[in-house]
């Protein structure tokens, strides 16, 4: 868990090998951005296919796409690349599909070394037919190992291609050998914005159910809480794998009085400073995916972190 006082833009990196469909899944997200302004970093723009339909004007090496989002082209200078993403105001959250070799954990540290951004999440794909034999293969199978044990959220795509005790396989393997990430599936790359970028803060605490995306939907569950909370031990509560969340955000008031954001993806929770709502109320959304989200379990968590409650 991380304390930070610095607000900054989320980025989310998509990491996999060639063919788990993470192409598929970026054109999914810029299609249902539900209003979110997303830029997509690539390394040439011919490295990840944006649908053309999509594309609205290319100007040097900047596509400007439907809905306020735009995908920028880095070329061999990833860091400068993302310190301009870093000073534009009309973006709220950046996308990296790192290239198939990559290991996304070197991405992740050098974020930290760049004002304005913050690691948000690593996602893996697979693709659910090939990627047990993959990680087997003399060639590709060290890298494939080291993506996954460097992943918040692993995703299996393909489902639809494999048999049911097949995926089950799969999962029992990837408990192994992912064991600080959640996982989860979908079909043809089509996983929830709120599950990959997190909730949208415009709508994150107005309903119980995330704005429609196609594929699986997930799970949401939204409280607004009076009282402070020991933030930093309902960050360790609601990461816990026995809740089955993916995701959750929280605009809260810890015990000292002061109010902090939480973010949680996956089992890893970060904490920054944040500014007193106008209503002076706190508020957590939580989303889960392919298992039930029982709030009154969450309920429950949220009123043994009250500091009357809690005992150090």
């Amino acid at each position: 868990m991380t304390l930070s006082h610095v607000a900054a833009k989320p980025v989310t990196l998509i990491s996999g090998y060639l063919g788990a469909g993470k192409t598929t899944l970026v054109n999914h997200l810029l299609r249902n951005a539900g209003g979110r302004r997303i830029a997509v970093a690539v390394n040439e723009f011919g490295a990840l296919p944006i649908d053309p339909d999509l594309i609205e004007q290319a100007s040097g090496d900047v596509l400007t796409l439907a809905g306020g989002c735009i995908c920028c082209s880095f070329g061999d200078d990833l860091t400068s690349g993302l310190v301009a993403l870093a000073n534009r105001d009309n973006i709220d959250s950046i996308l990296i599909e790192t290239s198939g070799v990559a290991l996304p954990g070197s991405v992740a540290q050098s974020l930290s070394l760049i004002a304005g951004l913050r690691h948000e999440a690593t996602l893996v794909l697979l693709d659910a037919e090939t990627a047990r034999k993959l990680a087997r293969d003399k060639y590709l199978g060290d890298t494939i190992l080291r993506q996954l044990a460097e992943a918040d959220l692993v995703v299996i795509n393909k489902t639809d291609l494999v048999t049911d005790n097949a995926r089950a396989e799969l999962r029992d393997w990837l408990a192994a050998t992912a064991p600080r990430a959640k996982i989860m599936e979908t079909e043809f790359g089509a996983l929830s914005p709120d599950i990959a970028l997190g909730a949208y803060a415009p709508s994150a605490f107005v309903a119980d159910a995330p704005s429609g995306h196609g594929g699986a939907q997930p799970q949401s569950q939204s409280f607004k809480i009076d009282s402070a909370l020991d933030v930093a031990h309902l960050a360790a509560a609601l990461s816990d794998e026995a809740t089955g969340l993916v995701r959750a955000k929280g605009f809260l008031r810890d015990s000292d009085g002061r109010w902090k954001t939480l973010q949680i993806v996956g089992r890893r929770a970060d904490i920054t400073a944040a500014s007193a709502p106008q209503d002076g109320v706190g508020r957590l959304v939580c989303i889960a995916h392919g298992a039930p989200l029982e709030r009154a379990r969450i309920a429950a968590i949220i009123e043994s972190c009250k500091p009357s409650d809690f005992s150090s």
